[in-house]
């Protein structure tokens, strides 16, 4: 799964979208995803809502018996500080595999794509 978040990240939108995906019929705990937080530019700091987002996702990753590799592409330094804290919110939780990358390339060779790039992978996959 792609996900790519532009300007302002909002929590109630984070929740909606991840409800949705729950509900997306090709979603399941063992997809791996390639989380491109490049075009963040900044972050609705509600710890409140960011707890009620993670026990949403802990909800549909935990107890199934899979793993989720998650990647997470952060070339600034603010993708990297938002990279940083989803990070921390996974600490504990060993059904996610959370790994910080900068580079897109690197970013897809750990999820085993061929692509260099992201466009390239979004061109192949559209």
């Amino acid at each position: 799964m792609y996900l790519r978040f532009e300007d302002r990240i909002l929590i109630d939108e984070n929740i909606q979208a991840f409800r949705a995906y729950t509900r997306h019929p090709d979603a399941h705990p063992a997809q791996k995803h390639l989380v491109d937080l490049s075009g963040v530019t900044a972050i609705e700091w509600d710890y409140v809502k960011l707890m009620q987002l993670q026990a949403l996702k802990a909800g549909f990753f935990c107890g199934r018996g899979s793993q989720t590799l998650k990647v997470y592409y952060c070339p600034t330094k603010l993708s990297l500080s938002v990279a940083k804290m989803i990070l921390r919110s996974w600490d504990g939780i060993n059904t996610v595999i959370p790994i910080i990358q900068q580079h897109e390339d690197d970013a897809l060779s750990v999820l085993g794509l061929r692509q260099g790039c992201f466009s390239n992978l979004l061109a192949d996959h559209g």
